[in-house]
């Protein structure tokens, strides 16, 4: 039986993993696209997440999700999580570095807010979002440089990964209304979620999805890393600290994975670093901590 120290800390070794995995996620796709193209990445990535889940759940003894509404509902965010995030990040990737892919990652949080906004059109926007949403905009603008220009990286790219983090925003409104209340299993909706995300993938795999017929261990390896940590067990481990720490504690690993990101492109990749990316980085992360309430511009109510 845990003791409340032991139970305190153990969500802890599963925080960093998680951090360390996701912010390794970025390399790992410009790896894959040495041999795949940006569909061969969204597609193996999903079926080796989906294999590893699915295998777990096997062992576990856990059944998948029979209803067809609950499968539908699975599929929608399969679309917006795995899906087009995963074709748009890779594409992105084919012109941009993992670092800058790494850093506007973390404009994800800001995207969840105005999701929800534009979704709870009655709930009117708090100060402190408006702030946090502004700073952010201006974290962005910091990251690409805009007073001179997008330099090499090019508009679509830009925009595609926008795209992909909107996507991640828009995800988590619609899981917590229609697939939080099911109360299934974590193991068992991740590994269907996968699952049919992978299905989705596959014919747009089987039209376009190796670019080269190279197998190098390297990019191999950064595939099956990708694929059964990034896209499988991470989830579980997200889960975890959910659990075990609190939401809030959860959702701040996104604070950790630019870091890493930046960290583990410059050492493997060679990849070079302006000043203005790791500042705006910075900024994005502040104007995001001020959004989500976890800085408090004025005073703090008492608890009663």
């Amino acid at each position: 039986m845990n003791t409340p120290v032991q139970r305190q800390s153990s969500w802890i070794p599963a925080y960093i993993t998680l951090g360390i995995v996701w912010g390794c996620s970025f390399i790992f796709i410009k790896l894959g696209l040495e041999f795949l193209t940006p569909f061969g990445v969204a597609f193996v990535r999903c079926a080796l997440g989906a294999l590893a889940l699915l295998t777990y759940a096997k062992l576990r003894g856990i059944s998948l999700p029979k209803d067809r509404m609950v499968r539908f509902h699975l599929w929608v965010v399969a679309i917006f999580i795995n899906v087009i995030p995963g074709i748009f990040f890779a594409l992105a990737e084919t012109a941009v570095t993992s670092i800058l892919a790494g850093i506007i990652n973390a404009v994800t949080p800001l995207m969840t807010i105005i999701a929800i906004l534009v979704i709870n059109r009655e709930e009117k926007p708090k100060p402190s979002q408006l702030l946090g949403l502004l700073l952010g905009f201006l974290g962005v603008l910091t990251v690409l440089g805009a007073w001179r220009g997008l330099g090499d990286n090019p508009l679509w790219a830009i925009l595609a990964l926008l795209l992909a983090v909107s996507c991640y925003g828009i995800s988590f409104p619609y899981t917590r209304k229609y697939v939080i209340p099911l109360k299934i299993q974590t193991e068992s909706l991740m590994a269907m979620q996968l699952t049919l995300a992978a299905f989705t993938l596959l014919p747009f795999f089987l039209f376009d999805g190796i670019s080269k017929y190279e197998y190098r261990i390297g990019p191999v390896l950064a595939m099956i890393g990708l694929g059964v940590f990034g896209s499988g067990f991470a989830y579980l481990w997200n889960y975890k600290v959910m659990q075990l720490a609190g939401s809030a504690i959860a959702s701040s690993v996104t604070y950790l994975t630019p870091l890493v990101a930046i960290i583990v492109g410059i050492i493997f990749l060679n990849e070079s670093i302006t000043w203005n990316e790791p500042v705006g980085a910075l900024i994005v992360l502040f104007g995001a901590a001020i959004a989500q309430e976890r800085i408090s511009l004025g005073k703090r109510k008492t608890d009663r």
